[in-house]
């Protein structure tokens, strides 16, 4: 016979925000033991590219970066797990012993509600495809006639975001200074400037880094830009234009997107 025991895995997710379950908190756990995202990323079974991506949604997902990493390519570099790091990991160990002390009471509302059981169960699943995902604080609410400019800030020492979406979208997530929020922008909209010299464009969204990683395909190429502070961005442009840019590892560029290409979440 079959074990019905009921058996959950811990996912924890804000809406709009990629999820962090066990899979991630080991990767933390590997990276202390290794000291470095290679060696925790044999460990997991990950390729580099997976661990190296997974650490930076982590470093965007939170106000403070839980690991702290030097590019170094697939055999170099050093990675340090911080202390936000490991207070994650020890609030994740605590909720999953809470987890399992309530899995009996689950197990029992199962039972005598299961469709209302597995709607929970659902909404712990839901994931966004969106690479880039920041968690902000409105400072600034510009009402319009139509659109409304939100300003963002993302942290210390980092240029503020700014997005326009309708006033309507405003006045329904009731988006007012002080509100906690998650700014979204696809990789695709993400264009690359060799070098900090932004010159005159329109975009005003603006942020400067160094290229931490490259991804090359037939077509297309995935930069990824090491902003400080433990914040990353993401690019998908052709292959043409970054080897005509120069985008290797360790270059400098800056990342620009319209703030229509901003799309805000709540938490």
């Amino acid at each position: 016979m079959s074990d019905s025991t009921l058996k959950a895995a811990l996912i924890l997710q804000r809406e709009g925000a990629p999820r962090v379950g066990g899979d991630r908190i080991r990767l933390l756990r590997a990276i202390d033991a290794h000291g470095s995202i290679a060696g925790a990323a044999r460990e997991v079974g990950l390729s580099y590219k997976a661990a190296w991506d997974a650490v930076g949604t982590l470093n965007n997902l939170f106000a403070q970066p839980l690991v702290e990493a030097a590019p170094g390519g697939r055999t170099g570099g050093g990675a340090t797990v911080t202390r936000a790091g490991f207070a994650l990991i020890d609030c994740f160990s605590m909720l999953e012993t809470s987890l399992g002390k309530a899995l009996s009471a689950i197990n029992t509302g199962l039972a005598t509600s299961p469709v209302g059981a597995v709607n929970t169960l659902w909404s712990l699943l839901m994931q966004t495809s969106t690479r880039n995902t920041y968690r902000c604080t409105v400072t600034k609410v510009t009402q319009g006639a139509v659109n409304a400019e939100i300003d963002l800030a993302l942290t210390d020492g980092h240029v503020p975001l700014t997005a326009v979406i309708t006033e309507r979208s405003t006045e329904d997530m009731g988006l007012k200074e002080g509100a906690e929020v998650f700014a979204l922008i696809k990789a695709t909209f993400v264009m690359l400037m060799a070098g900090d010299d932004q010159g005159r464009v329109s975009a005003c969204n603006r942020l400067t880094g160094t290229v931490a990683a490259r991804e090359d395909g037939p077509v297309n190429s995935e930069i990824t830009l090491d902003l400080g502070a433990g914040k990353t961005i993401t690019a998908m442009i052709t292959r043409k234009s970054a080897e005509s840019l120069g985008l290797d590892v360790g270059a400098t560029a800056t990342a620009l997107f319209k703030a229509s290409h901003v799309i805000i979440a709540m938490p």
